[in-house]
Parts: structure tokens; sequence; C-alpha cells
């Protein structure tokens, strides 16, 4: 979508999408109890995925100062470590942590992302502040101050994802990362509209990544990287546009022939299914069971289900069929090697093999030693992917946003398995009632799995009163986490 003329040397009004999410980043009051009450488990899970991701070397090794001595003492801290850096730094660090896994919430519809990944932003930013307001005399923010920004950024990037696929573009979906997180925290460092435009602007003339790190025959550790690092650059931006006053560019997105529409998304303009409010926060699929890929969530609960009728007939199987979504054989569809962790927890036919074999998934099942196992490509070479119609136009009406997958197993003797189907996995907002214990359990699991016992009962009694944990300083919070 071409607007101005290449000629024109005048400076003409900002894109309508920049105005649209300054005007809500500044203005807009959440009144919405069940989005609150969302973002408290919403913030609770990610933190519990980042001290998960804390047994994992290839992980850690990316949580410290990007050079050795580049701390900042008094600084934004890094959840599960002693670290203490500035806030870029540590936005890339946490949003790492949170990622690291695929084990965080999800977002589906022509994009699909991870809102949560903005938490690694919104926290370092807050810690950072709430910190130096402490020094200063000043007012630090809140934990509910937090989950107020992070039903922002989860709208921002949601709404987007409605109705724009940049994967058809080829480009990742972090880049709506960064935009919601350049957004949220510009406004959180006191910036008024004019600077989260300016910033929000700088955010597009970035472009975006590649998903060829996501994708056969390249997949990779990137691909948990990647959302940390658009959380980086966002805060990045943010401080340029308020701390430093630099120029806005506002036709970022229209400008004829230079402009995000012409370069990256095929001349077209953005489309917007819902003006920004708490939608996305209120319907975002939690993770809550399997460390893996959402599309295969409901494949992988229907392959437990299967399990103690197959588990003990392995060698009897003739075929399986796994029916999955359009987006589900677009991305996750793969045959032949598997080169890594990166490779298997983006593999339908992996995640389905591991529990009709085990009878479970988790993290440490893409690890090689597990992958070595021969009975797993037995299996994966024995199943077919097929997109179930059905299951694609539930994936996209928006009264359901369902994650539909079939699993059935054929034996050689003749005889088979019932097919078994499951519409939305446990993390669905019609399955919240059943997933929300199950949740609490994964987030005391993880800090007893990584934080000394005096730490885990301050922070069990803190989260298990929402009044306080709302009320609660944001950087008396998150040093419950540091070591």
């Amino acid at each position: 979508m071409s607007v101005h003329d290449i000629r024109s040397a005048k400076r003409p009004d900002p894109d309508q999408p920049l105005v649209d999410i300054a005007d809500y980043v500044i203005d807009y009051r959440i009144d919405s109890k069940e989005a609150y009450d969302t973002a408290r488990y919403v913030l609770l899970d990610s933190l519990a995925t980042a001290m998960l991701a804390m047994k994992f070397p290839e992980c850690v090794k990316h949580l410290g100062p990007l050079v050795p001595g580049a701390t900042l003492p008094g600084g934004a801290r890094v959840p599960g470590t002693s670290h203490e850096l500035d806030p870029v730094q540590a936005a890339f660090a946490i949003g790492t942590q949170i990622r690291w896994l695929d084990f965080n919430d999800t977002w589906l519809a022509a994009e699909w992302g991870h809102p949560s990944d903005n938490l690694g932003a919104i926290l370092a930013v807050a810690d950072y502040l709430s910190r130096k307001a402490e020094r200063e005399g000043g007012q630090p923010l809140t934990v509910r101050d937090v989950l107020g920004y992070a039903i922002k950024a989860h709208e921002i990037q949601g709404c987007y994802a409605l109705k724009n696929s940049f994967n058809r573009v080829g480009q990742d979906h972090v880049i709506l990362v960064r935009l919601a997180s350049t957004a949220v925290a510009t406004a959180m460092l006191g910036g008024d509209k004019e600077q989260v435009v300016t910033a929000v602007s700088h955010s597009w003339i970035d472009n975006g990544a590649l998903r060829t790190y996501r994708h056969a025959p390249n997949t990779g550790p990137r691909k948990s990287w990647a959302a940390g690092d658009a959380c980086r650059r966002a805060v990045t931006h943010a401080i340029n546009a308020v701390y430093r006053g630099v120029a806005g560019y506002p036709s970022a997105l229209s400008a004829t022939t230079w402009g995000f529409y012409d370069v990256a998304f095929k001349g077209n303009a953005f489309e917007f299914e819902r003006p920004f409010g708490s939608y996305v926060m209120e319907n975002v699929l939690l993770k809550i069971s399997f460390p893996a890929e959402f599309h295969a969530q409901t494949a992988v609960e229907c392959a437990m289900q299967l399990h103690g009728e197959v588990a003990g007939r392995l060698e009897q199987v003739e075929r399986i069929v796994i029916e999955t979504q359009e987006a589900g054989c677009r991305i996750i569809d793969k045959t032949g090697p598997l080169a890594n962790y990166a490779d298997r927890d983006h593999c339908i036919q992996y995640m389905v093999a591991v529990p009709l074999i085990f009878g479970r998934l988790e993290a440490s099942d893409y690890n090689d030693e597990v992958a070595a196992d021969p009975r797993i490509d037995a299996l994966r070479e024995k199943m077919t992917v097929s997109e179930n119609p059905q299951f694609t136009r539930d994936y996209f009406d928006p009264d359901k946003r369902y994650i539909g997958n079939s699993v059935q197993v054929f034996f050689k003797d003749g005889k088979c398995t019932q097919k078994v189907s499951v519409d939305y996995p446990i993390g669905h907002r019609r399955r919240r009632a059943e997933g929300i214990p199950v949740l609490l359990r994964k987030f005391e699991a993880a800090m007893r799995g990584h934080l000394p016992t005096h730490r885990v009962k301050a922070i069990l009694a803190a989260t298990n009163d929402p009044a306080r944990l709302d009320a609660m300083p944001l950087q008396e919070f998150l040093g419950l986490f540091t070591l």
C-alpha cells in the first residue's frame, strides 16, 4: 500500500497503526478482572518456564552480560541467577529464559507466537525502574502494574496476529514481540504518545528476522533466543525515544518503495479484526502439560491416551495416522533425520512417538540421549500427517480457536486403536478450571527444582494470595527469584 509521493519531502502524518498503538498504551484503562487473573497466571507460568530452562547449559550461557564485566549493580536482575544487568541485556536474558523450552503461552491465528515473550522486556524495565525509584525515594512499580503492561503487550501482539501473516512472507513472529515490547517499554519509561510513535516506527524499520531457523533443513537453537533478541531491541528503541529524543519516521509503514508495506508485506496494509482491549489475554493458550510446539499439544494428549494400548505392541505397528490443522502440516510435519533439540520439538511425528513409547513428553526427551532410541524413528517412519479441514476451520473460528489433532494406530494383524481426537488442549480458555491447578503444580515444581527452600517458601506465600501479590513492589517480588 503506497500512499506517499516518493518525490515529496513533506513530512506526513504518522501512519494510523502507529497512532492506534500509542493511543492504546497511553490511554486505555483495563477493567477486565478475567484479564488480570489470567495475566497473573501467565506471569507465574513464564517464571516457571524460566526456572525450568536453567537446567539447560545452552540456555544459561546466554544469560549474563554481553561481555565479561559488563554488569550494572543495582540494575535489572535475571531470575534464577545473580546477574544484575542493564535493562537492554536483561531483557534479552529474561526473554531467552522464558522462551527456551517452548513451554510458555501461545497465540494462534494468521500468525502464531508467544505473547508472554514480552515479559522479557517488561520485567527487565520494571525491575530497573523500580530499583532506581527505591534508591531515589520514588514510587516503584507493583506486580499489578506489570500485569497491566503484560495485558497490553499481549493485546498488541495478538491483535496484529489475527489477520496478518508474517510467516507467509518468510518473517518470524518475533517481529510482533519487538513491536509490542517497544510500545509498552516506551510507556513504562514515561514516554508520551509521540515518543511511542517514534519508538514503534523504529521497530518497523528494523524489518524482521527470517524464519529459516525454525524450519528444516536449518532448524536450530536461535529460535530459543530469538524472542529475547526482540525484547533487547525493543528496550533499545524505547530508551532511544524517551531518553535520547531520537527522530521518528511517521510513514515507516506506508512510504512508497521504502516503507515496510512495500518492502516486506507485498504492498499490503495491515488488517485488523478488532480494536485493542483485553481480548488476547482473556483467550491466550497456556502451555501447561507439555513443552511442545503448540500445534501439536493436542496430538501429544491423543498419544498419551493411546500409550497403554500401544507401548507393548510397538513391533506390531503397521502405520500411524495423524490429522492436524493446516498450520500444523506446514510447520511441524517433518521426515528424515532430526539434527538437534530444536529440530525435534518442532516435529509432530517425534512429539507423538515419544508419548506412545514412554507415556510422557518432557523437555529432556528432546535431548540426544533419548532421541538415540531407535524405536522413535521407527515409529516416525510409519506415520502419515494430513490436514483435517474441520480442524483448520475451528482453528480460525474466533469463537473457538481450537487446535485440534487426532491420532490412530493400525497394527499388522488388521486391528487398530480408536481414533482419538482432542479439539483444544488443557491450556485453552474452555479448560481453565482444569488447567490452573496443573499450572500451579508446574510452577511449584519449577521453583523447587532450582531455588533454595526458603526462597520457594516465600514465593509460594506471596503467590498464593493474589491481593498481596498484586500490591507487592516489583523489585521485592523479583528479588525472591535471585540467587
